[in-house]
């Protein structure tokens, strides 16, 4: 079984790309803020709220989504030890919804303290139901995933082999597949973890 969003591109790159963020703190620490950005985006793009995204949905350049970033750096503000729990996160996208005037979406908290079993199953129903999956990883032992250290990132997609479930993410303008289970793993009492999307029951 695989399955992938529809998802973005920017400029010849997959979704946004912290790289381009000219301001210091954003280009080091904002991968949060961007993290809520490709999401807001996606949404815009692919299930019709315009509302969050406040340029041209139909023509994203570069440059826009620099100025979009900078929009949202006062909610997702980066800082000295990094966005590093998963209530920053949510408290600041929720404050940006309530601002433009949102009221379709709203956020769950999925622990790294979760099994890995049970982090595939929600990025699964995530993925099937739409939704791209913003994830925290805090510190590993692995040396694999230095790039992913302290860092956030969405997940797009998944595949489910005999052995294994990977995930596609997208981060810095480009897509990895990773495997989840080496990825959940890190191997350090503290944790990160997922953002579970979700539009509100009427």
């Amino acid at each position: 079984m695989k399955k992938q969003l529809d998802y973005f591109m920017i400029a010849g790159e997959v979704g946004g790309n912290q790289d381009w963020f000219r301001d210091f703190m954003m280009n080091k620490g904002g991968c949060a803020a961007a993290t809520c950005c490709d999401s807001c985006i996606y949404f815009a793009m692919r299930r019709k709220m315009a509302h969050l995204y406040p340029f041209d949905i139909r023509n994203i350049s570069k440059e826009d989504y620099i100025q979009f970033a900078m929009r949202m750096k006062p909610y997702i503000s980066p800082r000295v030890m990094g966005v590093n729990k998963l209530c920053m996160f949510t408290e600041g996208a929720e404050k940006y919804l309530r601002d433009v005037g949102d009221n379709q979406l709203e956020m769950r908290e999925f622990s790294g303290t979760h099994s890995d079993a049970e982090a595939a199953q929600v990025i699964k129903q995530q993925i099937d139901a739409g939704y791209p999956v913003p994830y925290l990883m805090l510190k590993h032992r692995n040396p694999d995933y230095t790039d992913f250290v302290w860092h956030w990132f969405l997940c797009i997609g998944y595949e489910e082999t005999e052995d294994d479930f990977l995930i596609t993410v997208a981060t810095y303008g480009e897509s990895v597949t990773l495997s989840l289970t080496g990825l959940w793993d890190t191997g350090y009492e503290e944790k990160g973890g997922l953002i579970l999307w979700a539009e509100k029951e009427n």
